[in-house]
């Protein structure tokens, strides 16, 4: 699977940065996330293309007011927070422009089939289905149809949702898609990540997958490489304390630094099944113990395990010797310190 001239899957893991609504409206904020995500090394940055009017009603009624007591967005009317939070569509070519000057790739979310029409006039290289949206099969077939790279993100998906949402994507058209593990809290914890799911979600649906990591810090996305991750998604911030609706769950800097350092680093210690000692290991041989002449022997003298010691370097014969070897004689003079080879042996000592 390939974004741009990323190659997912054969590259390190994807890093998208999701700018989302940190911009706080204002385009030169916009601008200087991009800069900064591409400083700290993201291959990505993400934004999500809706408008209040395509994603919901403009309504006061109870349904719209989120009533949830531990979302960040508590009390919040839908409307108004959508407002708030969009990015204007007339954003997204100055956006694009300044992703490519800085040589990182930049996509979207689209929410609707017109955000589809628009996106695909800026010519974005792939498509992201955000989690509240997985089970909009309308958007995910017009996305699918345009034949470029699908990210799906699975947030209180269940494996039957998930199965719909990429049947209907594949029938579609879409042949490169991959599958994100989420927990659609904000931000979420740990403990609800559940990312033994990943290997699971990758077989079930012969696909790529990642993670859209709501938690604080970088430790659950690390963790989430080791179990085939090859894609992670998290919100990014120039500082939390500019607040926005997104601030309170989103990377600064230093922390999407880290993020790229330490997921780069997980991957490249995957490696492959082996046992022995790698290329690399070889020179380290030498420090392991082998048996050695302690004292001096003359020929014909037994040895014991006085005279006949295990120890450091790995000159003379493997330690598992040591028994085979005791009480039997050697067949010439011996000077202390030499490492005991099977020419110091009678021969009829038999290798094992």
């Amino acid at each position: 699977m390939q974004i741009g001239t990323y190659e997912i899957g054969v590259s390190p893991p994807m890093i998208i940065a999701e700018m989302s609504g940190n911009h706080n409206q204002s385009l030169d904020r916009a601008l200087a996330i991009v800069d900064q995500a591409a400083e700290c090394g993201a291959h990505a940055i993400k934004l999500q293309t809706y408008t209040a009017n395509t994603i919901t009603l403009d309504s006061n009624a109870a349904d719209f007011v989120i009533q949830d007591i531990q979302s960040p967005w508590h009390g919040a009317n839908l409307h108004q927070l959508y407002s708030q939070a969009y990015t204007p569509w007339e954003w997204h070519h100055p956006i694009m422009e300044r992703a490519r000057d800085k040589g990182i790739l930049c996509f979207s979310s689209p929410f609707d089939e017109s955000a589809v029409d628009f996106l695909e006039n800026l010519a974005v290289p792939a498509y992201k289905i955000a989690s509240f949206e997985l089970t909009h099969l309308p958007l995910i077939r017009k996305v699918a149809a345009t034949g470029k790279p699908m990210i799906l993100s699975t947030g209180m998906a269940s494996i039957e949702e998930i199965d719909r949402a990429v049947k209907t994507a594949r029938a579609a058209g879409n042949k490169d898609l991959a599958l994100l593990k989420c927990t659609s809290t904000y931000p979420a914890s740990p403990v609800n990540c559940n990312l033994r799911t990943l290997p699971h979600l990758r077989d079930a649906f012969d696909c790529h997958v990642g993670l859209s990591d709501h938690t604080m810090g970088v430790g659950v996305s690390v963790a989430a490489i080791a179990l085939g991750a090859v894609i992670i998604e998290k919100h990014f911030t120039l500082d939390r304390n500019d607040g926005g609706v997104d601030s309170s769950f989103s990377m600064e800097p230093e922390e999407l630094k880290a993020l790229v350092a330490e997921t780069e680093r997980a991957w490249l210690s995957l490696g492959k099944i082996t046992y022995g000692p790698t290329a690399i290991e070889l020179k380290s041989l030498i420090l392991r113990r082998s048996l050695y002449v302690a004292e001096a022997m003359t020929a014909g003298e037994v040895l014991t395990d006085v005279n006949l010691r295990c120890v450091r370097p790995g000159h003379g014969l493997d330690p598992k010797y040591f028994d085979l070897v005791m009480g039997k004689q050697v067949v010439c003079d011996v000077a202390a310190g030499t490492p005991l080879g099977w020419q110091h042996l009678t021969q009829s000592v038999d290798k094992i």
